[in-house]
């Protein structure tokens, strides 16, 4: 009976071992890659795999997106500005066979690569462009990172610049920049205002020119407002052509000449 058990045990653990190297599950969103002898054999999945025991060797691959959290990088602009940036990208496998044959390690490869490009790309431009069009720098950087790993069968989606980090120094200095252009725009604001308001005050000078009777209804107007404020002090303005008449007359009587009597004598 010892004997018995000596033998049975060995000759379980073999076919459980034969088991396991024979039957494999696949899921649904992974492939399995099937070498036989070392060879290529091709991917295969999902479901129940059956592979030839000691012969056939299977690597799973998830197909998955993958997120990619690229490290902040020390990127000196174009216009020698040296900032922090980090970036997300999102990826995942088309051909897995080309992921597991043509690189050792296609999540590894494609983060460097991702970071090399990063680099590169943000060297060329300007601060400005850097933050101004930011779209137009994913879509470039997008581009590369996906014609890199293409030959390991890795389909870059997205790529997203996600903060950028600036000195302090380049910080005040933006805010002072930001502060003159706002007080440009006001300043541009109030002549245009001025501009504006001017030529109504010609416009209106045209009006009440034909009609003399328009200014004393303006007085009347601005006599109201001072009213409404509760002002102890009222100034009314007094027409000028009735000033102007009592002048005339009183120019008359001082430039007359005294009336003479005959012989030349004036009468006192």
């Amino acid at each position: 009976m010892n004997w018995s058990l000596f033998v049975i045990v060995p000759i379980l653990l073999i076919i459980l071992m034969v088991l396991a190297s024979t039957i494999k599950i696949v899921k649904e969103y992974e492939r399995g890659v099937v070498f036989r002898l070392g060879r290529l054999v091709g991917p295969r999945g999902p479901g129940l795999i059956l592979l030839v025991p000691f012969i056939e060797r299977m690597q799973k691959i998830d197909l998955r997106t993958v997120t990619l959290d690229i490290p902040a990088q020390e990127v000196i602009t174009r216009d020698n500005v040296t900032v922090r940036v980090n970036a997300v990208a999102y990826f995942r496998v088309l051909d897995p066979n080309a992921a597991i044959v043509n690189v050792t390690d296609y999540n590894r490869a494609t983060s460097q690569i991702a970071q090399t490009t990063l680099r590169s790309v943000l060297g060329q431009g300007t601060l400005d462009d850097l933050l101004s069009e930011r779209d137009k720098i994913n879509e470039q950087l997008q581009r590369i990172i996906d014609e890199q790993t293409e030959p390991w069968g890795v389909k870059v989606s997205i790529v997203e610049v996600k903060d950028v980090e600036l000195p302090q120094t380049m910080q005040r200095a933006m805010a002072r920049q930001a502060e003159a252009e706002r007080e440009k725009r006001a300043k541009v604001i109030h002549a245009e205002g001025e501009l504006e308001a001017s030529q109504k005050l010609a416009q209106a000078a045209v009006i009440i020119d034909q009609n003399p009777l328009g200014i004393q209804l303006r007085y009347l107007q601005t006599l109201t407002e001072i009213g409404a404020e509760k002002n102890t002090t009222v100034v009314f303005p007094l027409p000028i052509d009735l000033i102007a008449g009592l002048f005339h007359r009183n120019g008359q009587t001082e430039l007359a000449p005294a009336p003479s009597t005959p012989g030349g004598s004036t009468q006192m």
